[in-house]
């Protein structure tokens, strides 16, 4: 594949990226990691408004299932030296206009989502550490917690907040995640330190949840996808925290994970992952912040795992592809390190 830029946008430490059904049509959220703005896009990357001016430190936004136009995002989340205050608020437009309010302190709270399972929506947040006394202090590892997401978001706020509790700590340098959406319900990949886990909602309302370990290696990022097309879904992953090094996994007989491929080539400080189907042929998309600041394809062809390099010196903090109604698709990946939001063609 290869990409064409067609639209771009200057955002100082732009950084996430979320999908928004409102009104009818979709739109393309996009904040920033420091202290900066949250803006609403089209799907050809032409902005239409601002959503908030600050205090950003935004590094995971979703939109709340079944609404229209609402989305619960993270805020005061600068750093993993800087993520005390993080907590996760609502977004809803009120007569024109975006009301913010608070529903979660959680502090460090570095990746959230919210997944579905029985008919219940549940939020899951994931803390990169639980606290620090000094800067780059690991010493005291994050944890995933869970809750049922309620169905009266409005009513939640500072003084009344939407409970949740911890199912797993001890995870050192919590930053992975990702959804996977099945027939059954979804689940989550969590990668940490101590390695891949995953993350599994009750399967009927009250009931227990399930945290699997997947591999004991650790992971910074990773995603699921079939490369070989065997039908069973392979793991890549970026290792270690902020690291790079890329590998892939195969689930075994005994549904244990094996390193089956080690990328041949470094990538400096990689972060941005995403794997899907492009154009009939799953693959994955990874971006690196340092050293070539390359955005890189992997796939599986001919019995090997090739790459090929999309976009060069772009510094991609996260991606973010959907289809369109022309039958192509577009790429939204936030190159951080040049401080621009790209809209790319991707070309087969």
């Amino acid at each position: 594949m290869k990409v064409n830029l067609m639209a771009e946008y200057e955002l100082d430490r732009c950084y996430s990226i979320a999908p928004l059904t409102w009104q009818g049509k979709k739109h393309i959220l996009v904040a920033a990691e420091k202290v900066n703005k949250c803006i609403l896009f089209d799907t050809k990357g032409n902005p239409e408004d601002v959503i908030w001016e600050a205090p950003g430190g935004t590094m995971s936004m979703i939109q709340v299932p079944g609404s229209d136009g609402w989305f619960l995002a993270t805020h005061e989340f600068y750093s993993p030296n800087d993520g005390a205050k993080a907590h996760i608020v609502l977004v809803r437009p009120v007569d024109g206009k975006w009301v913010i309010q608070t529903i979660k302190d959680l502090p460090f709270c570095h990746r959230f989502s919210v997944v579905t399972r029985g008919g219940v929506n549940y939020l899951i947040g994931c803390t990169i550490k639980s606290k620090h006394k000094y800067k780059n202090d690991w010493r005291f590892p994050g944890a995933i917690w869970v809750g049922e997401l309620p169905s009266d978001l409005e009513n939640y706020n500072e003084d009344h907040q939407v409970p949740m509790t911890c199912i797993k700590d001890g995870l050192l340098k919590n930053h992975g995640y990702f959804t996977i959406h099945t027939e059954e319900g979804d689940y989550s990949l969590v990668g940490t330190e101590n390695g891949v886990f995953r993350v599994t909602p009750p399967d009927t309302k009250g009931g227990d949840w399930k945290v699997e370990q997947l591999t004991a290696e650790p992971a910074s990022d990773m995603a699921l996808a079939d490369f070989d097309g065997d039908g069973q879904d392979e793991m890549i992953t970026i290792a270690p925290f902020h690291g790079d090094s890329i590998a892939v996994y195969k689930k075994d007989a005994d549904g244990d994970y094996d390193k089956v491929w080690d990328c041949p080539f470094k990538m400096e400080f990689s972060h941005s992952i995403w794997a899907r189907s492009f154009y009939g042929q799953e693959k994955a998309i990874i971006g690196a912040r340092k050293g070539g600041r390359d955005l890189v394809e992997f796939y599986y062809e001919n019995g090997e795992y090739k790459t090929n390099i999309l976009a060069h010196d772009v510094g991609s903090a996260n991606i973010y592809p959907f289809d369109r109604e022309d039958g192509g698709i577009t790429l939204v990946s936030t190159n951080r390190e040049i401080n621009q939001i790209a809209f790319y063609d991707l070309v087969k």
